[in-house]
């Protein structure tokens, strides 16, 4: 991957800038901040790029902080939606350009749509969608069909730039079907998706047989499974890696609660826990893209500040880790709930659902 970097970061001004809306270049942006930002009567933004990673195999060049949408972006309808508009707003506003989502996600695809056509860079948006069911029987095509029509309606993209196969379910028949999809001009690009380690070594092998351009997977500094097969074949393949999890659905940040960075962090200017975070995924060489979802506007302008500055080497990767081994409750993360404490914020349709389902077994 060819990682662009900046120089001469400065933080103050790039907080500045968000509060006043205007706009930073993306990497790969054919938008002027400057010539924006008069038009609308705004200062002119700071013209630092965010760090971009090109793809070998496809030269398609990305943000390397996208926005993941699974949980935090679903809301019941006619819920006030405000929140999520400005964390929208300010993801872009950051220079971010990569949005994920699903027909999985509830309500989380309706509102990217809704977002999209609300902000004046839509055009410049990646977007990754995904697919799930297939049909009623091995080898139908029905659903993927009609779940395909009704993202494009959602999101109002005639064109997706990323559809994925949703957990590599039915993949032999998803995957060739979204290959026609490419070839046709409906999709731009074809990748295989998992949440789980133990999925990798199936997305590996995918990756190896060749056929797809992304793939997408779970990977943080607490579960560093990724790095024994998958990463390493994305990297031989030039195939794109776009992250889920980086945070581990917030658990890294409650473990962290009550504790400082540590003074080494300055070193590649991660001023919270979560760039903190961000970055080590970052760093790594054959990851393009890290999906990053919260519902909370100030934590999408936190996250965003992980595109710049420096990016730790692997020496500082290694310190990173062991200083989290260090600080009690790390290595159970994995048996912590999602989200820890934050159920009340995500009462969107699929926890409606969920629930409904627990009440009618009695569980």
């Amino acid at each position: 991957m060819n990682d662009q970097q900046d120089s001469g970061f400065n933080r103050r001004a790039f907080i500045g800038a968000l509060g006043t809306g205007a706009t930073l270049i993306a990497g790969a942006s054919v938008f002027s901040g400057e010539a924006r930002a008069q038009a609308s009567g705004l200062a002119p933004a700071s013209t630092t790029l965010a760090r971009t990673r090109t793809i070998p195999r496809t030269e398609q060049t990305l943000t390397t902080l996208g926005l993941g949408t699974f949980l935090t972006f679903d809301a019941r309808p006619g819920d006030d939606r405000q929140h999520l508009g400005e964390v929208f707003r300010r993801y872009i506003a950051g220079g971010g350009r990569v949005v994920d989502t699903s027909p999985l996600y509830g309500s989380a695809e309706v509102s990217v749509g809704a977002f999209l056509a609300g902000v004046p860079e839509a055009s410049e948006l990646f977007i990754a969608n995904k697919i799930w069911s297939t049909g009623e029987y091995l080898g139908d095509e029905s659903h993927a069909v009609a779940s395909f029509e009704q993202s494009r309606l959602r999101i109002w993209r005639d064109t997706i730039d990323l559809m994925q196969c949703h957990s590599i379910v039915n993949a032999p028949v998803v995957i060739p079907l979204m290959q026609a999809w490419k070839q046709e001009g409906r999709i731009r690009y074809v990748g295989v998706t998992h949440h789980e380690s133990g999925a990798q070594d199936q997305l590996a092998e995918l990756v190896e047989r060749g056929g797809v351009d992304f793939v997408q997977t779970n990977y943080s500094i607490f579960d560093r499974s990724a790095e024994r097969r998958l990463l390493p074949a994305a990297a031989a393949r030039g195939v794109g890696v776009l992250i889920n999890l980086p945070l581990e659905k917030a658990r890294l940040m409650r473990v962290v609660e009550g504790h400082s960075l540590p003074d080494f962090a300055r070193e590649f200017e991660a001023a919270t826990w979560a760039q903190f975070f961000l970055k080590w995924v970052m760093a790594h060489p054959a990851v393009t893209t890290v999906l990053c979802g919260t519902s909370n506007p100030e934590h999408a302008e936190d996250n965003v500040q992980a595109m710049y500055g420096p990016l730790p080497d692997e020496p500082m990767r290694r310190r990173m880790v062991q200083h989290m081994e260090t600080i009690p409750g790390f290595a159970d993360i994995g048996r912590m709930p999602w989200y820890p404490g934050k159920d009340a914020q995500y009462q969107g349709l699929i926890r409606a659902a969920q629930a409904t389902a627990r009440a009618r077994t009695g569980q």
